[in-house]
């Protein structure tokens, strides 16, 4: 399967997070390398995606739509910079 970029996830970051999502920096949990969500490599198979990082490979963020709402698991990385959710009090990686 052929990677994407991150800006293949842009569309479910807006929806869950009400912002521009691509341009935000971040560190890969696994080996510490930087990177915009743009630059990640990208793998999209419904009913989600899985991004991944440049340096090492690792999985870094994991975003899933189920029954019409995006859950993401972005402990893989670390942002440099906080993220206002849209909907006060909700939690942006789900159950």
């Amino acid at each position: 399967m052929e990677a994407l970029d991150g800006n293949a996830i842009a569309g479910m970051l807006l929806e869950r997070y009400g912002a521009e999502m691509t341009t935000a920096v971040g560190a890969c949990a696994h080996c510490g390398a930087t990177a915009q969500i743009a630059e990640l490599r990208v793998y999209t198979r419904a009913p989600g995606a899985v991004a991944r990082c440049r340096a090492c490979g690792n999985v870094v963020i994991v975003l899933v739509n189920i029954h019409d709402t995006v859950r993401i698991d972005m402990d893989g990385f670390h942002l440099h910079q906080a993220i206002t959710e849209r909907s006060q009090g909700s939690d942006p990686t789900g159950p």
